[in-house]
C-alpha cells in the first residue's frame, strides 16, 4: 500500500517553466508585450551594432542605416512572433502598416540627435546609442498599441 501524501503530486521545475514558456506563448495582451520587448530588445542591439560598424560616415547616416535595418527585422519578429499573424499579414503589408510609426520615431530619434550633437559635438557612440534607445522605447510605447491593432485576428465576415 503506498502512503497518501506521496501520491499527491508536488510541482517541479519542469512544471514551474512549462507554465511559464505556456504563458509567454499567450494570445493576451501581457503575453504579447512580453514577446514585443523582447524582440525590441533584441533588434535594438542589432541597431547598436550597427551604428557602431557605421559611425565613421557621421551619425545620421549611421542612424538611418541602422534604423532601417533593424526596423524590417523587428516589423518581421512582431509579425511573426509577438502577435502571431504570420499567416493573417503578408510580409509587405507589415512593413507598410508599421511605417507610420517607424518614420515618427526615425524623425523623433534623428531630431534628439541632432540636438545631441549640436549640444556635444564629441558625444560618445555609448551616450548617442543611450539617447536613441530612451527615445525609442518611449516610441516603442505607441508602436506596441499600433501593432497590436494592426495585426489583431480579422473577425470573420458574414457569408
Amino acid at each position: 500500500m503506498t502512503c497518501p501524501s506521496l501520491l499527491t503530486r508536488r510541482p517541479v521545475v519542469g512544471d514551474a517553466v512549462g507554465s511559464l514558456v505556456t504563458r509567454f506563448r499567450g494570445e493576451d495582451t501581457l503575453a504579447q508585450f512580453a514577446r514585443f520587448v523582447l524582440v525590441g530588445g533584441s533588434t535594438t542591439l542589432v541597431y547598436a551594432a550597427l551604428f557602431a560598424a557605421l559611425e565613421w560616415l557621421g551619425y545620421l547616416p549611421a542612424h538611418v542605416a541602422g534604423t532601417a535595418v533593424s526596423t524590417v527585422l523587428a516589423n518581421e519578429m512582431h509579425r511573426r512572433l509577438t502577435f502571431h499573424a504570420g499567416e493573417r499579414v503578408h510580409w509587405l503589408t507589415a512593413q507598410a502598416e508599421a511605417s507610420g510609426v517607424t518614420v515618427i520615431g526615425l524623425l523623433l530619434t534623428s531630431a534628439a540627435l541632432g540636438v545631441l550633437n549640436s549640444l556635444v559635438p564629441d558625444a560618445s557612440v555609448v551616450t548617442q546609442v543611450t539617447l536613441v534607445v530612451t527615445v525609442t522605447g518611449l516610441v516603442g510605447l505607441l508602436r506596441f498599441v499600433a501593432l497590436r491593432w494592426l495585426f489583431r485576428p480579422r473577425a470573420a465576415s458574414p457569408a
